[in-house]
């Protein structure tokens, strides 16, 4: 494997030329049909941006906008339903979430346990709602208020710890070994808790499903690069397992970290998993310090290149795309950060395939009402 990294800038770029070359078996088809079933669904706005396109120097610039995925401001309720779903079926791929409901023990409901950095804790608890179950959810330090309180108000009952997110993963798997019937419902991997995150990358592939399929309906070729922010890989996992188990020509797939927990950026560049102390970022959603185990073979193969950027960086493209009417929050906005950084030198831009007519999407995964800034 050939990899290169800019000495002048090795500590937050990444580039592995043989990533186009991998490849992976599809993830699940009914994932699209069952979210159809869910109240409220609806495909989410292809915005595009041919001002930035002008800026970046390339033919057409795209924002998924997932501000109003299931009036929940984020993206993460397609991974958390598909997998509670699954959880609650036993694997057996239900169509609809009537055949979920059809599935609980009326005389022995389970607990949903989730931590979060916000986004995530929401889904989940959004699901126990629809589905009458109690919810835990523990909360580290440095999650906006707002945010609680929409984990609050979808009736979960919440812990905040005055630690960061791998201590919030630890007390939710000590909460879940304390019930008698709980099923911990996580993002992120370690070995002997694979099942359930695996489904949540599956629920996240339903957002590329709909971009494709967007994008022909604007009159758009193919991807030839795509965005995604990253916290543990759970959806950076999503977007490599649909774009590189397509056959034909396969976008450029950039991972984007926050500059104090870019734990997947880390372990690319040392060839290993790697975890990092994090520190407090306007990134909520990307604060992060451990990548997911079981996503992290996937990265490895198929990660083209990978950024990690300042809070200074984001904020300056959170303004921009507020003044082009785009609802994005501090993760959605440090995709276009991270593009901007990928295409900063022809060396980069030459190494990446990127030409002035190449089409990029960016995977704008909150509204700022999700994470709004502290």
């Amino acid at each position: 494997m050939t990899v290169t990294n800019e000495s002048a800038d090795s500590k937050t770029w990444y580039s592995n030329p043989a990533a186009r070359n991998w490849s992976c078996d599809a993830p699940a088809k009914e994932v699209a049909r069952f979210h159809q079933s869910l109240p409220n669904y609806s495909v989410t706005p292809l915005i595009e941006l041919p001002t930035i396109a002008v800026q970046l120097g390339v033919g057409r610039v795209f924002i998924k906008d997932e501000s109003a995925r299931m009036n929940l401001s984020a993206f993460k309720i397609l991974g958390a339903a598909w997998a509670v779903a699954q959880a609650l079926t036993d694997g057996a791929n239900p169509a609809d979430i009537d055949d979920v409901k059809a599935a609980i023990d009326s005389e022995n409901k389970p607990t949903l346990v989730a931590a979060t950095d916000g986004n995530h804790g929401r889904a989940v608890a959004h699901m126990a709602k629809r589905l009458g179950l109690e919810c835990a959810i523990v909360i580290p330090d440095g999650v906006s208020e707002q945010a609680i309180n929409n984990i609050a108000g979808e009736g979960a009952e919440i812990t905040i710890i005055d630690g960061n997110y791998d201590e919030a993963v630890e007390l939710a798997k000590e909460i879940t070994s304390t019930l008698d019937n709980a099923i911990h419902v996580q993002d992120m991997s370690w070995p002997g808790y694979e099942q359930i995150p695996n489904w949540i990358i599956e629920g996240y592939t339903t957002l590329c499903v709909e971009t494709d399929d967007q994008l022909r309906e604007l009159g758009s070729g193919p991807a030839d690069l795509v965005a995604a922010p990253v916290g543990v890989g759970a959806f950076l996992h999503s977007v490599l397992a649909h774009y590189r188990s397509q056959p034909g020509r396969n976008p450029i797939v950039l991972s984007v970290e926050a500059i104090g927990a870019a734990c997947v950026l880390k372990s690319l560049q040392n060839g290993e998993l790697t975890g990092v102390d994090t520190v407090p970022t306007i990134m909520a959603g990307m604060n992060c310090g451990t990548p997911s185990s079981d996503s992290w073979p996937t990265h490895q193969a198929g990660v083209d290149a990978a950024v990690a950027l300042t809070d200074d960086e984001t904020r300056l493209d959170l303004k921009i795309l507020a003044e082009l009417g785009v609802d994005a929050g501090p993760c959605g906005a440090a995709t276009l950060s991270g593009v901007r950084k990928a295409l900063s030198t022809q060396q980069r831009r030459d190494d990446l395939g990127i030409t002035n007519d190449s089409v990029i999407v960016l995977f704008s995964t909150e509204g700022r009402s999700a994470n709004p800034l502290q």
